[in-house]
């Protein structure tokens, strides 16, 4: 019996656009939260950045997730720059805060999360997101979703980048329901679809925003051309049972 639905968040329930000028106006609202005067130039940072570091935010079939802090700590000492945990930690808050635009909430998200919950459905996040989690969480607080969920899980919380099992495992423990009783929705065939089916998961992909291919992907249960797609998958999966 469907007791549960879990949601990926990127591309599923908020819509992330990337945009390549976002990662020096990133940084350069970072070095203005340290606050200092004479530190170097912002354009060289993100250049050394976006050669050094941001590769590997794309090597394929990661499980292990980047530890950003560490690595940002780590970009700031090649120029010079050293940081206490609280500046770090302004930083990051600036640096997250200048990619607000990149992020757009779904304009059904909340009606398909309130219909879900009104039918006794216990409802989970599950993201791969390498920003500290207590940046993360204050999104959802601030986006509602917070408050119309039961549990949210990010890949920096956990250390594990799905396609793991360990960060699913983890999400249904919260949410204290089995694998055969959870729904998954998300975008991405092989960390997603794989991933959830692999733990024993009913899943759904979402192609509103995307339609992901990939060569190592699972083939999914359900496919959602809409986020209400989704509340009609689980009401069939309700009335079934």
């Amino acid at each position: 019996m469907l007791r549960a639905v879990l949601f990926d968040w990127g591309d599923t329930l908020m819509q992330f656009g990337y945009e390549p000028e976002l990662v020096e106006a990133g940084h350069r609202a970072g070095l203005e939260a340290l606050g200092r005067d004479g530190l170097p130039d912002v354009g060289a940072i993100t250049a050394h950045f976006r050669e050094h570091y941001e590769p590997l935010f794309w090597v394929p079939g990661t499980l292990e997730e980047i530890e950003y802090p560490g690595l940002v700590r780590e970009l700031l000492g090649q120029f010079g720059i050293e940081v206490t945990e609280e500046e770090l930690g302004r930083f990051l808050e600036a640096e997250h805060a200048a990619w607000e635009p990149a992020r757009v909430l779904g304009s059904t998200t909340h009606a398909l999360l309130e219909s879900l919950r009104s039918r006794g459905l216990r409802l989970g996040l599950v993201s791969n997101a390498f920003d500290p989690g207590w940046l993360l969480h204050r999104d959802l607080e601030q986006m509602g979703i917070a408050e119309r969920i039961d549990h949210a899980v990010f890949s920096s919380e956990v250390g594990k980048r799905k396609p793991h099992s360990e960060i699913f495992e983890g999400a249904l423990e919260a949410l204290e329901v089995s694998p055969d009783e959870a729904l998954f929705v998300g975008d991405r065939l092989y960390e997603d679809i794989r991933g959830a089916a692999e733990v024993g998961m009913t899943t759904v992909q979402a192609v509103w925003f995307r339609a992901d291919e990939h060569p190592e992907g699972a083939e999914p249960d359900h496919q959602a051309f809409t986020q209400m797609d989704v509340l009609n998958i689980a009401n069939r999966l309700l009335a079934t049972a």
